[in-house]
């Protein structure tokens, strides 16, 4: 028994020392941005931006119910606390956004995470990928206000008109994925035929990483189960749709203060007038996100507004400096919390 414990402290220290290691290499990407948003914190009204406390707590807590809602309909009857909707919320934020692993890494301390509360990994799986969809859905929408409003206001510099088909396109490009996505999900033979294909990557995956020591590190068996698991789930969505509107309600909200954030910043800077353009440029930014290395959502967002006939100062200070506040929030709210969870996950 002692010897089981030393491995598992063994693990979850080296786990929480690799996500220090992590958090600091942020940290030290970032470092320029961090300086330069000091040098303009004079130019923007504090007060203003302390409203970005509350926001972003709602922000996080609107995200944990696009999960905890749906899990607590009716056939799943799982029962959360507001206090732990909220904690396990801006423990999946610090690891999305504090620490350079991607969605993978996301969806991988969800399922973690909600395990002990009888959630399955092919639960989690679904669930994921649902609020990606809800918040693709919302992102292109509010992309399309925005457009007919630059349009109506004729606002869309000359020679800026490509970023209208290319906000469609992209965006377009995102739902394609996640109809194939649900495409393979609603069926079992379909299902089957992707685990196989999965089961063979990750055979040849684990020749390589092993060099033909061992023929695979995953047994075929578990991720049929995952797969089957995720279809199970889908099925459920489609058979009961209501047990998705709750869910679907809190994206939007979550989808209007992911917004609101940039807005709250470039209100404090005294530049309100540029919503529009953080919401063309969000919906692009978003899709830069999911498709492209860690650093680049910033840079799509602030190019989309740029082009789109914002200064660039103004363009590069308020997603500079929404990333900067959003990121040192996020490490100082979720850094303890998360190490809590990391640490024994029932705990607090």
């Amino acid at each position: 028994m002692a010897k089981k414990n030393r491995k598992w402290f063994s693990f979850r220290t080296v786990l929480i020392i690799l996500t220090i290691v992590l958090v600091a290499y942020v940290v030290y990407l970032n470092w320029s941005d961090i300086l330069e948003t000091l040098d303009h914190l004079q130019e923007t009204n504090v007060l203003v931006l302390l409203l970005l406390i509350p926001e972003q707590l709602l922000m996080y807590y609107a995200c944990g119910q696009i999960f905890f809602a749906y899990l607590r309909n009716k056939k799943m009857q799982k029962n959360f606390s507001n206090k732990e909707i909220l904690r396990i919320s801006t423990e999946l934020n610090f690891v999305n956004r504090a620490v350079p692993a991607g969605g993978v890494g996301g969806l991988a301390f969800l399922t973690y995470r909600l395990s002990p509360f009888g959630v399955s990994a092919g639960q989690a799986s679904f669930l994921y990928v649902f609020r990606y969809a809800v918040t693709t859905v919302i992102n292109y929408l509010q992309a399309l206000i925005a457009i007919l409003i630059l349009l109506a206001l004729d606002l869309i510099p000359s020679g800026a008109e490509w970023i209208i088909p290319l906000a469609l396109i992209m965006n377009m490009g995102v739902f394609f994925v996640l109809w194939f996505v649900i495409f393979i999900a609603s069926s079992k033979k379909r299902v089957d035929f992707f685990s196989r294909i999965v089961e063979k990557v990750l055979g040849v995956f684990s020749r390589i990483i092993t060099f033909g020591r061992k023929k695979r590190l995953i047994k075929n068996k578990s991720v049929n189960e995952y797969f089957s698991d995720i279809y199970e789930n889908v099925k459920i969505a489609r058979e009961n749709k209501r047990y998705l509107k709750k869910p679907a309600l809190w994206g939007i909200a979550y989808s209007v203060l992911e917004i609101s954030t940039y807005w709250i910043v470039a209100i404090a800077l005294g530049r309100p007038e540029i919503l529009p353009f953080i919401m063309i440029g969000e919906a692009i930014g978003s899709v830069f996100d999911g498709i492209v290395p860690y650093g680049l959502y910033e840079l799509g967002m602030a190019g989309v507004m740029i082009a789109l006939g914002v200064d660039f100062p103004t363009a590069t200070i308020v997603t500079v400096m929404t990333r900067v506040i959003t990121l040192l929030f996020t490490i100082v709210s979720g850094s303890w919390p998360y190490y809590k969870a990391i640490r024994g996950r029932n705990e607090g």
